[in-house]
């Protein structure tokens, strides 16, 4: 939120996201709320909390003070219609956040509005959140929402935990049986003598959230968090129809190509659920980082904050994503690091969120499962370790919240300038001749298996994938090489 307190000229002003500036003389000149401040108010209240300043007249983008005659008359007939429930659904305000502003011999109103709470939202005008009367602030105006939109807030109000309710019909034919037994494996591993190692499958899952009875209406069944973590693709997509899970990765000139060097999404060859999603991608996103040589006792420690951050950054995005929402789960690595999406906004201010020591996790039973074979944190920790193992290493980290084109929230990790995280590339060798022998090596193997993926390439060559697809770059530069098809199908073309 702005700082008023910070600003020493009216010239500073700009309205934004976050500013707000209204004249408030009313008819006859001497104070009124405008009408157009309250969905102002719904929608900062709905999206990052913001500041509105009355008494101010806007011409041609430059702002002229015009003070209030009485501001007392005015802040009473704010906090009057802030506690009318037939004007606006909750007061969020007290007097503290209710000031005075002297410029010059003029007095503005200052109102500095929060962000409201989970439990608060949606703040909206009327008695009625629907058809129009619930807002959210994008970029400097306030956009009425879809009812759509309001009813994911109006869950999300109610419902502390999104994946615990039991599905009607679902069972254990739905789960994917290499998915549980990986898990319970891992759980084993974990702790051999743990009384749960020799349940059934049922009894287990019941132990661990995935199976539930309702003790008043003696339902019983599969729960939302027991289909997303150890699913198939079909039981999942038919309870969840826009669930959908993508890993890529590019190259540094993706913007230009759109072509990426891998891709993980469910495609029909593996279970499409969010533990196997995990499993796989992890494996991804650690490959290129360097593991410094390190003794613990007698034993080699191949585990580093870097790795540690990695993990718990893919499993805050499963366990916090909104698997309703229209947008995918999405992570990314490229050569400036890693970006992680996920569909639903922050339950906590980004900010809070970094700073750790809170929690409001969007699905607890999944982030419980993890939990529970050494994956994730909780009580707020999760982010601090994600700090920890990266911020403090030098390296950027930022946590930020969208709404286009849907409501989704986003972490980037980008190496630090100047730091090489991956392993070392022995392509790119000092000599000419060591770049061209690779270079003919990756042809070689091409024109034997023209369907070769640049990470197959890199195996063969005992190289990383980053270090081939810089001799691919070259090589179709060169006009020596070039891809018929799409990424997935296609297969490439060796010139002369």
């Amino acid at each position: 939120m702005i700082d008023i307190a910070s600003l020493e000229d009216l010239s500073l002003l700009r309205e934004s996201v976050s500013l707000e500036c209204k004249l408030a003389q009313g008819r006859d000149g001497k104070g009124a709320l405008p009408e157009d401040f309250w969905p102002t108010y719904s929608a900062m209240a709905n999206t990052d909390g913001g500041v509105v300043i009355l008494g101010i007249r806007e011409r041609k983008g430059r702002f002229e003070v015009a003070g209030i005659e009485n501001p007392d008359k005015l802040r009473t007939e704010l906090f009057n219609n802030l506690n009318n429930r037939q004007k606006v659904s909750i007061n969020l305000l007290s007097d503290a956040q209710v000031r005075e502003w002297g410029v010059g011999d003029k007095t503005l109103l200052v109102v500095e509005i929060p962000r409201a709470r989970r439990q608060q939202r949606p703040v909206y005008l009327t008695a009625n959140p629907f058809g129009g009367n619930t807002y959210r602030r994008l970029n400097e105006g306030d956009r009425p929402l879809p009812d759509e939109e309001v009813k994911r807030m109006l869950a999300e109000q109610v419902e502390d935990s999104r994946d615990d309710r039991i599905l009607p019909g679902y069972g254990l034919d739905d789960l994917y049986p290499e998915s549980l037994r990986a898990y319970r494996q891992l759980f084993v591993n974990r702790d051999p003598s743990h009384p749960w190692n020799a349940l059934a499958d049922q009894d287990f899952l019941r132990q661990i959230g995935g199976w539930r009875q309702h003790r008043e209406t003696g339902e019983a069944g599969l729960t939302l968090a027991g289909l997303l973590m150890f699913g198939q693709w079909l039981s999942i997509t038919e309870a969840m129809p826009l669930y959908f899970l993508d890993y890529q990765e590019r190259p540094a000139d993706y913007a230009a190509t759109v072509q990426w060097l891998d891709r993980i999404v469910p495609d029909g060859t593996w279970s499409g659920n969010a533990f196997d999603f995990y499993r796989r991608v992890v494996v991804k996103l650690t490959a290129d980082v360097k593991v410094p040589f390190v003794l613990k006792g007698d034993v080699r420690q191949d585990d580093t904050p870097t790795h540690k951050a990695l993990r718990e950054a893919l499993v805050n995005t499963l366990v916090h994503a909104d698997y309703t929402g229209r947008l995918s789960v999405l992570v990314v690595k490229e050569p400036a690091g890693f970006v992680l999406r996920n569909p639903g906004g922050l339950r906590v201010p980004a900010q809070q969120a970094m700073q750790g020591g809170m929690s409001d996790c969007r699905n607890r039973t999944m982030q419980q499962m993890f939990l529970m074979i050494g994956l994730g944190e909780r009580a707020g920790s999760g982010m601090s370790r994600i700090v920890h193992g990266w911020r403090d290493l030098g390296h950027g980290l930022r946590l930020r919240e969208s709404y286009e084109p849907h409501e989704h929230s986003v972490l980037e990790m980008t190496w630090a300038k100047g730091v090489t995280p991956t392993l070392e590339e022995s392509s790119e060798g000092s000599s000419e001749e060591s770049s061209e022998e690779t270079g003919e090596k990756i042809l070689h193997l091409l024109r034997e298996e023209p369907s070769l993926t640049a990470s197959a390439l890199a195996g063969r060559l005992q190289l990383t994938p980053r270090a081939v697809e810089k001799q691919m770059a070259k090589l179709k530069t060169q006009k020596r090489l070039r891809r018929i098809g799409p990424n997935k199908g296609g297969h490439w073309e060796v010139g002369d």
